[in-house]
């Protein structure tokens, strides 16, 4: 039996990613910390900005969604209750036409 990649944050801060499937997609996992909420989502570049996915809170209180992504470099942000959210973990941001700044990353 083979042994599974244990999901969770590396010692980066950064998610760690699964191996990529046959169909050259990997899975990444964003997270979220620390906030009550009662929804946290994400959407980006990779869903054409729309309603994107729902995050589950784990026992801890973090917010965890695994999502597959073809390779490539990526813009994201959180919505948290309807509200747009930064990724504070992100190693890389850039600015928006909004006047905040996207979380970006790269499968």
């Amino acid at each position: 039996m083979a042994k599974r990649e244990r999901k969770g944050v590396g010692g980066t801060g950064q998610p760690k990613q699964r191996q990529r499937s046959a169909s050259g997609k990997k899975r990444h996992q964003f997270l979220y910390e620390g906030v009550n909420a009662s929804s946290v989502r994400v959407t980006g570049s990779f869903c054409d900005w729309t309603d994107g996915y729902a995050l589950k809170k784990d026992k801890k209180g973090v917010w965890r969604a695994s999502v597959s992504l073809s390779p490539g470099r990526y813009e994201y942000r959180f919505l948290v209750d309807g509200e747009w959210r930064d990724d504070p973990k992100a190693r890389e941001r850039v600015p928006n036409t909004y006047g905040g700044e996207n979380a970006i990353v790269e499968v």
